[in-house]
């Protein structure tokens, strides 16, 4: 008995090892189209200090510029429905990709910090004609307050949604899990979840409350830009960021927030479990009492849950810093 089981132990081993290699085999033979074959109409590459980044723009070029910034493994074609709204509305909308996701540029050794990515999303900022409103998600939230705190005039207000902010939490001295420090283990459990695309729809409705939300058009949508060269591996150089709390970042100390000048408002999800309501009033406390904006039954990307919902409040929350 004992034998059979040690075989079967090592049967069901073997076979693991096997599909885990075939998905990372897999995820090679998928990627392999340039950036530039994946621009769209919309499309704009900005050349900024800490790189080309890639933008999807939308409305009148004279209207209030409206920056978004996406949340982890997005891109920002996953802002469609806000930024059509927020067109229509009369503003300038810029979704940019923060790399290594989405279309901008990649270069080996690339800084994928938070601090890192505050000062892209600063460069692009200050690339625009007049200051924008920030408007961030989720993990992007991070990098957003990075550059709110860095130059605060180069800002006309924020609107943070669901940020995966980690108050109080600092990743000094911390790192990887042993097993997925090797890079190459990183990139087969990438190949094998996120950047499977028979595992996509399944994960991506862990964030969200309303399952049905998550479309296959939608699915579509996120993978888009999976099919670039080397996406598997510039996101296992990159997932460290995501597992492990940034070092010495201005935006996880809550005392920091204090010193936001221009003015912030949050919109959550009452169901997100994801960065649970109490997160969204500790960062409401953290900036002196800022407006927040609840959407009930939904969960951590109400944009995408609920987007007449989330359109109608992120107009209220942006009408702040304009009158401001």
């Amino acid at each position: 008995m004992l034998r059979f089981l040690y075989r079967l132990f090592l049967f069901v081993s073997l076979a693991i090892a096997v599909a885990v290699v075939g998905f990372r085999y897999a995820a090679s033979t998928r990627e392999t189209v340039p950036v530039a074959e994946l621009l769209l109409p919309e499309s704009r590459l900005v050349n900024t200090v800490h790189g080309r980044i890639h933008v999807l723009e939308a409305g009148p070029e004279t209207g209030q510029p409206v920056l978004l910034v996406h949340g982890s493994v997005g891109w920002a074609g996953l802002w469609r429905e806000t930024s059509a709204f927020l067109a229509g509305q009369g503003y300038r909308v810029v979704a940019m990709d923060l790399p290594p996701m989405g279309l901008s540029e990649r270069v080996e050794g690339l800084d994928y910090s938070r601090q890192a990515q505050g000062l892209r999303i600063l460069a692009l900022a200050e690339a625009l004609d007049s200051p924008p409103i920030l408007v961030a998600h989720s993990f992007g939230a991070g990098g957003a307050v990075e550059a709110l705190m860095a130059r605060p005039q180069s800002f006309a207000g924020g609107v943070i949604v669901a940020g995966a902010l980690g108050l109080g939490q600092d990743g000094a001295g911390q790192d990887l899990p042993l097993p997925l420090q090797p890079a190459i283990v990183r990139e087969a459990a990438l190949a094998t979840t996120v950047t499977n695309p028979f595992a996509t729809k399944l994960l991506f409705q862990q964030f969200v409350h309303q399952a049905d939300s998550i479309t296959d058009e939608l699915v579509d949508v996120l993978e888009y830009p999976f099919r670039r060269s080397g996406t598997t591996e510039a996101l296992a150089e990159w997932l460290p960021t995501l597992l492990v709390p940034p070092q010495n970042a201005a935006s996880s100390d809550p005392q920091r927030y204090a010193g936001i000048k221009p003015p912030v408002a949050l919109i959550w999800g009452r169901e997100d479990t994801v960065t649970p309501p109490e997160q969204g009033i500790a960062l409401q406390t953290a900036l002196g009492d800022a407006p927040i904006f609840w959407m009930d039954n939904t969960g951590h990307i109400p944009q995408i849950e609920d987007p007449a919902t989330f359109n109608s409040l992120l107009a209220e929350a942006l009408a702040g810093p304009e009158q401001g």
